[in-house]
């Protein structure tokens, strides 16, 4: 399965249930054009445990302010539709796997 793009229509049910690693991002972000391969390592090789999608905070931002989001690339993790884990920046893939808790 692929990274999933996730919108207002399908985040709150792709966060509800399960483990589901959420990434902000925009298309003219530099750093997220980095983080955008490191995702697919992790969902190539997680995404049996891990859902894996992104947000794009241009298209979607009252996701993006619902989740304070600052800065990006920010990854979220999501348990049962709680947050559980956030990191700032480019993240490379044993720290999204830390912070997946895998």
């Amino acid at each position: 399965m692929a990274v999933q793009h996730f919108n207002a229509g399908s985040f709150n049910e792709a966060i509800a249930s399960g483990t589901t690693l959420v990434d902000f991002w925009a298309t003219w972000c530099g750093p997220c054009r980095m983080q955008a391969p490191i995702l697919d390592a992790f969902e190539a090789e997680m995404g049996s445990e891990v859902k894996v999608g992104k947000v794009d905070v241009d298209e979607e931002p009252g996701i993006a302010q619902r989740f304070n989001i600052f800065s990006i690339p920010t990854i979220i993790v999501f348990k049962d539709g709680k947050e559980v884990a956030r990191t700032v920046g480019v993240t490379d893939l044993n720290g999204l796997k830390r912070l997946a808790g895998a």
